[in-house]
């Protein structure tokens, strides 16, 4: 009793001891009093009141001024073809990705379409994802289950999101395919319940990897988990063709050819470029310095593959880039933050489309670099940058991208950006590296610097 006794002082002791800390910082009731002047009941407030209780702050905060839609004219544009649609899935990395390849085979071959499958490539990036995720988590067997690296494993053990070093490594590796051949299905088109079925259980394998004595035996059972999700992803999307038969047509619909190929034959000869060799990939990041290469630990899609490296450029190096590159007929991987100041109706981003500002008549100054720094702001998006429209002295005044939303989503199925806007919230650019001054290329010669897999600038694209 007395034991008890003791106990419930000392406890009462503490919690005396941080109610009075709170009260230091808490919301007084003569502080109250003093910040609910902030409403005051004025007729402004109340229309806006009013206003703000039957319609959403998107629907309020849309700029009157800017309603008219902006020239469509661009100065430079790459040869395109049809629009893709990744529908519910998180797969705007592909489809931005091979939209760059069937530019150039579209263009080179003068084809009245090409599509080539996602799906195909989707059933690998899942299994390498899988593999990456299990192979992990026999590497840091030994750290405790709360350590950062396994508990951000255990967060993230598989997505369809990801990034440019997905593409790459996974064409290398597998080939394409079109998508003819391998077709979408509800499941890849539609692929929450699929992901949530994936993750529950390569997080049973990972507790039971983790309980394995020795690496041989978790290798082996390695195997055997990896022939279980290879199953459930072939039932969910079908079985990849190692083998198939096609016809090229061109550009009047009249057949060309007919072979037999393989998915590494198909793409040796309709594309043929050694993706993981000829592009770089360039960041604009204020809140990191300048003109340095960063790594990302882990951010990778298949475990043998690369992490993810970019160099940081100010945002104007980008621009020379990506103006040399669309000059030349050829289409780059882009992402951004895309739901900022986005006119969806119109498919136009404009820092002008919304006026926050006036409705709540208050003021948003961060700039980029503070807005990374707060999380109010990343790369959440990945499209295909295909036009610039340059004014006489060479100045972009606004950029196209190929989305992949589905040809009624935008402006016939593309977004056009202001200058403005690409200035504060492009992210990244993949460039081939012969559009790269030799200067900045140079600097892709130093060792990068490591950073950590969970740093919020990195989420994977979807």
């Amino acid at each position: 009793m007395k034991r008890l006794i003791i106990c419930t002082s000392i406890f009462l002791a503490c919690a005396t001891g941080a109610f009075a800390q709170d009260n230091k910082g808490g919301i007084s009731e003569d502080m109250l009093k003093e910040i609910s002047k902030g409403y005051t009941g004025s007729a402004e407030q109340k229309a806006v009141r009013n206003a703000l209780a039957t319609n959403s702050i998107a629907v309020l905060s849309v700029n009157a001024e800017n309603l008219a839609m902006c020239d469509t004219y661009f100065s430079d544009r790459v040869k395109t073809k049809g629009i893709t649609n990744q529908l519910s899935s998180g797969r705007c990395w592909l489809f931005t990705g091979l939209n760059v390849l069937r530019a150039k085979m579209i263009d080179k071959y003068d084809l009245p379409e090409m599509v080539f499958s996602h799906n195909y490539l989707s059933f690998y990036d899942l299994l390498e994802k899988s593999n990456l995720f299990l192979q992990a988590i026999i590497d840091t067997k030994n750290e405790a289950i709360d350590s950062r690296q396994v508990e951000w494993l255990l967060k993230n053990p598989i997505g369809d999101g990801g990034q440019f070093t997905g593409v790459s490594n996974l064409i290398m590796k597998y080939g394409v395919v079109p998508k003819s051949t391998m077709p979408e299905t509800y499941q890849s088109n539609n692929t929450d319940q699929m992901r949530n079925i994936l993750k529950l259980k390569l997080r049973e394998f990972a507790l039971a990897l983790r309980a394995e004595k020795s690496e041989k035996s978790a290798m082996t059972l390695k195997t055997e988990m990896l022939t279980e999700i290879y199953r459930i992803l072939a039932e969910c999307v079908g079985v990849p063709p190692t083998e198939f038969e096609w016809t090229r047509y061109d550009k009047d619909g009249n057949p060309v050819s007919t072979k037999t190929y393989t998915p590494k034959s198909f793409y040796a000869e309709y594309i043929g470029e050694d993706l993981e060799n000829n592009y770089i990939m360039v960041m604009n990041d204020p809140s990191r310095e300048y003109y340095k290469v960063y790594e990302i630990d882990l951010d990778r899609h298949i475990y043998d593959g690369e992490n993810w490296v970019y160099l940081n450029l100010p945002i104007e190096d980008i621009k020379t880039m990506a103006i040399a590159s669309i000059k030349d007929n050829t289409a780059m991987y882009f992402s951004c933050d895309v739901r900022k100041f986005w006119n969806k109706d119109k498919g136009t981003l404009d820092l002008n489309n919304t006026d926050y500002a006036s409705l709540f008549r208050t003021s948003f100054p961060m700039n980029k670099k503070e807005r990374i720094q707060t999380f109010a702001s990343g790369s959440t998006h990945a499209m295909t940058l295909i036009a610039v429209d340059l004014d006489t002295q060479g100045t972009p005044k606004k950029w196209m991208v190929e989305n992949s939303w589905g040809e009624q989503s935008g402006y016939k199925g593309n977004l056009i950006m202001t200058d403005e806007w690409f200035n504060e919230y492009m992210f990244r650019l993949v460039v081939e590296k012969k559009y790269v001054p030799e200067n900045l290329m140079k600097l892709m010669e130093q060792k990068p610097i490591m950073l950590p897999a969970w740093d919020p600038m990195f989420a994977p694209e979807e």
